[in-house]
């Protein structure tokens, strides 16, 4: 299989795997007893601690491991909603955020919080302006922004900096969905000073079901599940020690990579590699999202006269995993939300297909992907009797 499907998930890398391999063998012990074995196993979640908070450069005591990023960002976001209260505060968050940034910000709606869904352009990148005016429509009243780092669909990365200054001039907490920038872009809490931050360990090599909330330190907080006090009482349950072991190698790997490759430049030329090849190779694509402000691992393409649900059968029969542009709501193809966002017609929508490379993708693998997709969408148009016009590259 040649896998470029790394905005949905990551296969783990050897090492974390490595890592992980005593604490779900030997090393079975609690956490939370006293003696050796527990010790050692408390001793290794601090590891990871520290390894998560140097990724991101938090202090190690403003890290609390999670079951993952939705549980991360669900955490932030009802802490938020309930320091704020529903009668006077409002949420201010984007049009393209993940379901799971929406969906929680929509029972705010429900209950009576006062919600604003900023746009953005063609290239899903956020109008700043009306953000800026969100937030000091929310002044009056208190409230908190939400802003995801990069699109997980288009890869688009946001002005995240600059939201920043317009939430706190408004006296705004904020959180960031950081979960698909972390690991492939520099991420740094010192020098973006967000209030909250999500992660999670499987979109960058590390396992499922473990990733972490970043709380400032100073920043008031109550915890969504209480019980046994552990991760100092902001989130219960025993530890998964050997998810958040894994989480804290494959944290260290990501670190060491982004020092030695701060811009993904390796990632970066093999996405390019492919797209050079696609573009060059067919009449009637366009490569979606914002083509400066991306992150290095991911293209979102669209092929005219050629349906997205049809390619992906055709290239999974050749072993290229890659995702649908839009959503699979009910058997039929939908413009998903983003897409919907940055005015897709349906017909776009539904021939939009998004690849996701990472540091495991070969130079190999990218050409073979790119001529196994050449051959898919010529013998689809062949058979749906599609009609191409000019390569067409938004920007």
């Amino acid at each position: 299989m040649i896998y470029l499907d790394s905005n949905a998930t990551t296969p783990m890398s050897p090492g974390v795997v490595e890592a992980m391999m005593p604490w779900m063998t030997e090393k079975f012990c609690n956490p939370n007893a006293s003696y050796a074995g527990a010790k050692e196993a408390r001793k290794a979640i601090e590891a990871a601690r520290e390894q998560v908070a140097a990724l991101i450069g938090a202090e190690p005591d403003e890290i609390v491991f999670t079951g993952g990023g939705t549980e991360s960002t669900n955490m932030a976001l009802k802490w938020l909603a309930r320091w704020v209260g529903r009668k006077t505060g409002r949420v201010v968050t984007s049009v393209i955020e993940h379901s799971a940034v929406l969906k929680p910000v929509q029972t705010f709606e429900d209950v009576g919080y006062a919600v604003e869904r900023c746009p953005v352009d063609a290239g899903a990148r956020l109008d700043l302006d009306a953000f800026s005016s969100a937030c000091r429509a929310a002044r009056e009243g208190g409230g908190f922004a939400s802003l995801m780092w990069a699109n997980n669909e288009t890869g688009t990365i946001q002005p995240v900096a600059d939201a920043l200054i317009h939430a706190k001039e408004s006296g705004l907490a904020f959180h960031t969905d950081a979960i698909q920038a972390v690991g492939k872009i520099p991420v740094d809490v010192r020098e973006v000073p967000v209030d909250f931050l999500s992660l999670s360990g499987h979109k960058f090599h590390g396992p499922k079901g473990v990733g972490a909330l970043f709380i400032r330190s100073g920043c008031r907080f109550e915890p969504m599940v209480r019980g046994g006090g552990q991760e100092s009482d902001r989130r219960s349950g025993t530890e998964n020690v050997a998810g958040i072991v894994g989480l804290g190698k494959a944290a260290e790997l990501a670190r060491l990579r982004l020092e030695h490759d701060p811009h993904g430049r390796v990632t970066g030329k093999l996405r390019d590699l492919f797209e050079e090849r696609v573009v060059e190779g067919l009449k009637g694509v366009t490569v979606n999202g914002d083509l400066i402000h991306r992150l290095p691992n991911t293209t979102h393409l669209s092929f005219e006269g050629c349906e997205a649900a049809g390619l992906l059968i055709l290239l999974d029969d050749k072993g290229v995993a890659c995702s649908a542009g839009s959503a699979c709501m009910t058997g039929k193809m939908k413009p998903s939300h983003v897409q919907k966002a940055m005015g897709f017609s349906d017909a776009k929508a539904k021939s939009s297909l998004r690849f996701g490379f990472s540091h495991m993708t070969t130079e190999e693998e990218a050409e073979r992907a790119a001529t196994d997709l050449i051959v898919s969408v010529e013998k689809l148009r062949r058979v749906q009797g599609g009609n191409t016009g000019p390569v067409a590259i938004y920007s």
